[in-house]
């Protein structure tokens, strides 16, 4: 039977393997780096395999340790299982866990605040790692890199779990005095009519505003393209261009006073937001604290935006 310091091990090789880094390994399971350095060597010792090896100034996964890294990944949620004593529930306040969230810019900017204070005062042993979200590739919640992923989610595959969150819509954004804001009506046509600030990941240049105005028979000049919300409304703010923003991302910025919004003038359609998981961390208390704590803190938005 496994000794207490060998099913550590097993946790260290877990996170050296899905990280690929001694730095990201020890920042994962709470440890220094030289503590995660000798829990290599050992590991290193046990397996008669380097299994991370330099390469320039990375590190990389030997092809023995690229071998492993499902099966380990596997053994470590069993174990987890395994160890949580039946019918036990969990007490967040002696949980220690690094929780890996992805998620775009909006949402980290608007909810971050929030979700760090409820899991401080919840679970002081909790750390959250906000990932960028360059794209909706499941893999890494395949692979163990991710605990959460959070957006409008695209097509996830069978064996992804996912949860709404709450619905949204996108709102336009203007400066304060901004022509728009005076004379009569903002109208589908006054809206085209200005000059526009897109925000993209892609850098694409069209979007679901675009094909509601081309129903209408209206098109608008996209003037701008950046990758964030943030920049775009900091252009919106010192220009006449006009943001398009989630509704949701625009809440904590009221207080600032220098932008308004307005509902678009042409039909659009709400999104949802979700998070999704591994069905593999279904049943891990752990995570399902995690899932538990993102709703909560969401809900009191879902219930603002509720569509009638």
């Amino acid at each position: 039977m496994p000794t207490e310091a060998d099913l550590n091990l097993l946790f260290a090789l877990n996170a050296l393997l899905s990280e690929g880094s001694v730095a990201k390994a020890a920042e994962r399971l709470g440890l220094s780096e030289s503590a995660m350095s000798r829990a290599l060597a050992r590991l290193r010792e046990s397996t008669g395999d380097q299994l991370l090896v330099r390469a320039g100034r990375a590190m990389v996964l030997t092809p023995h340790a690229l071998a492993l890294r499902n099966r380990v990944r596997e053994l470590v949620q069993e174990s987890r299982a395994v160890l949580q004593p039946a019918g036990a529930s969990l007490d967040p306040r002696t949980l220690r866990h690094l929780f890996t969230i992805r998620a775009n810019d909006g949402f980290i900017e608007g909810f971050a605040p929030r979700l760090v204070a409820r899991a401080a005062h919840e679970a002081p042993g909790v750390r959250l790692r906000f990932a960028p979200k360059p794209d909706k590739d499941v893999r890494p919640l395949r692979e163990g890199l991710l605990d959460l992923d959070v957006g409008v989610l695209g097509e996830s595959g069978p064996e992804v779990r996912i949860q709404a969150l709450f619905r949204d819509r996108f709102v336009a954004v203007v400066r304060e005095g901004h022509p728009l804001l005076a004379g009569p009506d903002i109208t589908a046509e006054r809206y085209a009519a200005c000059d526009h600030v897109v925000t993209s990941r892609h850098g694409r240049t069209v979007g679901p505003a675009d094909d509601a105005l081309a129903a209408m028979g209206l098109v608008r000049n996209t003037a701008v393209v950046v990758p964030s919300f943030s920049t775009a409304l900091s252009i919106a703010a010192a220009t006449d261009l006009v943001a398009l923003i989630p509704s949701s991302y625009f809440e904590h910025l009221r207080a600032r006073g220098t932008l308004r919004s307005f509902p678009l003038p042409m039909p659009t359609e709400q999104i949802t937001v979700s998070q999704m998981w591994h069905p593999r961390l279904d049943r891990d208390p752990a995570h399902r604290w995690l899932r538990g704590m993102v709703l909560e803190v969401c809900r009191p938005l879902n219930e603002r935006t509720r569509a009638p």
